[in-house]
């Protein structure tokens, strides 16, 4: 039987192999799988923010380029994104747990270099090893608890690697400004070292390797590299976007070449016997109703939480650290929401805390758009903890109902695609509300300029502040008198602010449009064959 009508037949069956039977010992054991996996999660989501802190220390220490920097972010990005669903395919070729150790020894030993790195250009190929090998341990993880938990505990299983996601994401900046403040940038990537040490040990003595029973035994090479160059080309056009121009032919390139290969990939899958995707498995309307959210979940949150940053840092003038604490109340809340937000999708089903979750989402981002120079505390923490809740249901739901749904032998693939999707709707988001951004600073920036009755600049000039006020930064020029420079610091702030309402307006629509999604939403087959069966 080929691997394509064992998917179409799990589409229409319940998986039987999703209640594994209780484990004895420390091997195997549910519970102490999820601390385990928790581990290396939590480093590869706290690299995430961590080290955009740590950028202006690392630019400074190797005398490195604007550009270069971004490609510390970039070169981890696209490695990251290009590999998922490929590294969620090793795993279940190979195991889940191989790949998974693999991973983490490969992403802490990247991280020591990347440490004693002596210049910029070892600095950005280590950050790419990074990128491949956290791609090689995301995907095993969920694939580890989609095997070790019973479908009826799967939920509140993923709610706590939710609440380590979101922890480790927003708490990335407060330890990333205390390390650099009072260690070393390098400080950043050596923490690594003794978490993935610690990830190594409990995975070798808890960690066990499922395999399932129609596991892959072959590999779409071609498959392989259509998905990773479209891929790569649909990230990089997101990523160089902003900065090309979205109507620039480099950028319409890019998209269209990611759109003809993902074409050429679809159809490509339908005549390999052991497809990387099998696109039976999106027969199943929780399973791509999830994926949906995930992208437009991303979208919203990522994108929005790229502005709040320099909201806080460079309009209300706060410190790395002080920012970070300033977003407590959305970790928090994400902290606590998430198990319960599993418990809820255990016990209800996916569509109402799906549905509500991204209510509350759209709520926030309306909320956060009405900030201003002057909101206080209390109301900036209503509003990001009410974005933490709102994210909490949806992270969960959406993971679980693509996790939850696919055969059991594609966990691996569908770990790829949940992360994959999270990705591109972080990359979407950021290029989308960073063009909106920069398109309401352009169009506002002259009036409001003329309108406080500053000194005349060039239109080169006006360029160059303009890219400053998209960040929230006023374009002051050393030796500007007092009064000039408040005038120009108040009309840099209120641009921001307009552009920064408009953009979180559309992420409000959009998380509108989610909530939409979420109505398709149900238990899947997989779910259903759980409910009874035996208890952890």
């Amino acid at each position: 039987m080929t691997s394509q009508t064992t998917v179409e037949k799990a589409a229409r069956e319940p998986d039987k192999t999703v209640s594994p039977a209780p484990a004895k010992g420390l091997r195997g054991h549910p519970w102490l799988t999820l601390f385990a996996v928790a581990i290396g999660v939590m480093m590869v989501a706290l690299d995430g923010t961590i080290v955009a802190i740590a950028n202006p220390a690392i630019q400074k220490d190797l005398g490195a380029s604007l550009a270069q920097v971004q490609w510390i972010t970039n070169g981890y990005m696209l490695a990251l994104a290009v590999s998922l669903i490929t590294a969620g395919k090793l795993g279940d070729r190979f195991g889940h747990r191989q790949t998974f150790l693999i991973g983490v020894v490969g992403f802490a030993a990247a991280s020591a270099a990347i440490g004693l790195a002596d210049g910029v250009a070892l600095v950005i190929a280590f950050r790419v090893l990074q990128g491949l090998f956290g791609a090689l341990l995301m995907p095993a993880a969920l694939g580890l608890l989609r095997a070790t938990f019973p479908a009826e505990k799967l939920n509140m299983a993923i709610g706590i690697w939710g609440m380590v996601i979101g922890a480790s994401t927003a708490g990335g900046p407060i330890l990333g400004g205390v390390l650099v403040e009072h260690v070393s940038w390098q400080s950043v990537f050596f923490i690594n070292v003794p978490v993935g040490v610690l990830a190594v040990v409990l995975g070798v003595v808890i960690l066990k390797d499922h395999r399932a029973e129609n596991a892959p035994r072959s590999f779409d090479i071609g498959g392989i590299v259509l998905l990773s160059q479209a891929m790569f080309c649909l990230i990089w056009a997101l990523i160089k976007g902003a900065e090309w121009g979205w109507g620039d032919y480099r950028t319409l390139g890019f998209l269209g070449a990611a759109v003809i290969l993902f074409i050429v990939f679809a159809l490509s899958q339908k005549n390999v016997r052991e497809p990387l995707i099998p696109l039976a498995m999106f027969k199943s309307l929780p399973l791509s109703a999830g994926v949906i959210l995930m992208i437009l979940m991303a979208f919203a949150f990522m994108g929005g939480l790229f502005f709040v940053t320099f909201y806080l840092q460079n309009v209300h003038g706060m410190s790395p650290v002080d920012s970070g604490l300033h977003l407590l109340p959305l970790t928090g809340m994400m902290i606590v929401a998430s198990p319960i937000a599993g418990a809820l999708i255990t016990k209800f089903g996916p569509r109402v805390p799906l549905v509500g979750g991204m209510v509350c989402t759209a709520v926030a981002c309306f909320g956060m758009s009405q900030l201003a120079i002057g909101t206080g505390t209390l109301t900036m923490s209503v509003w990001f903890g009410l974005l933490g809740l709102g994210l909490a249901p949806v992270m969960v739901g959406a993971t679980e109902v693509i996790v939850g749904n696919a055969p059991m032998e594609l966990s691996g693939v569908a770990g790829g695609l949940q992360q994959a999707a999270m990705q591109v709707g972080g990359s979407l988001g950021t290029a989308v509300l960073g063009a909106i951004m920069a398109s309401q600073v352009d169009s506002k920036l002259a009036g409001n300029w003329a309108d406080a009755e500053l000194p005349p600049v060039s239109p080169e000039q006006m360029e160059q502040a303009s890219s400053a006020v998209e960040v929230g930064m006023p374009p002051i020029a050393p030796g500007t008198p007092p009064e000039i420079a408040a005038k120009i610091a108040g009309v840099a702030h209120e641009t921001f602010l307009s552009g920064m309402s408009a953009a979180f307006m559309v992420a409000g629509i959009v998380a509108v449009g989610a909530a939409l999604v979420a109505t398709l939403t149900k238990r899947g087959d997989n779910a259903e064959a759980g409910a009874g069966a035996g208890h952890i």
